[in-house]
């Protein structure tokens, strides 16, 4: 698995999400296709990357547009960066990792994408979800 490749622009780790190809079950296969009102065969994620966009928006990824009109393979990568398209959205803060985004890439920025996604994304995506907030240490596993 190329992990790089796996890693979305905007810092998601592909790899580790549930509707990933090699991540899926049967039942988020089918609460995906529900909610999104497409047969359960089409819940095939490769990664944003791959398909051209997230499976999740059904549409071309505005970020992955960017990078590519920026001649980046990452948002950190930009002189732009950040940018109001890697703004924190509380809606569906709970289900999913987009408020990850900009941490995940200033680790990438700090110590490289390979190194991030070989020693570090597992366990933040964890902490994220799994994580209580305690102010001034970040999310801790207790």
């Amino acid at each position: 698995m190329n992990k790089k490749e796996l890693t979305a622009p905007c810092g998601l780790d592909c790899f580790n999400c549930i509707v990933y190809e090699k991540n899926i079950t049967d039942t988020i296969r089918t609460k995906v296709a529900q909610s999104l009102k497409i047969p359960e065969a089409k819940v095939d994620c490769r990664g944003c990357r791959e398909q051209k966009g997230c499976l999740l928006h059904l549409t071309s990824c505005p970020t992955l547009d960017c990078v590519n009109a920026h001649g980046v393979e990452f948002c950190f990568e930009c002189g732009e960066f950040p940018c109001a398209k890697l703004q924190p959205a509380s809606e569906g803060a709970d289900k999913y990792p987009h408020n990850l985004k900009v941490y995940n890439l200033c680790r990438m920025k700090a110590i490289g994408v390979e190194k991030w996604a070989e020693e570090e994304a597992v366990d933040i995506r964890r902490r994220y979800f799994k994580g209580k907030f305690i102010p001034g240490t970040g999310p801790v596993i207790l």
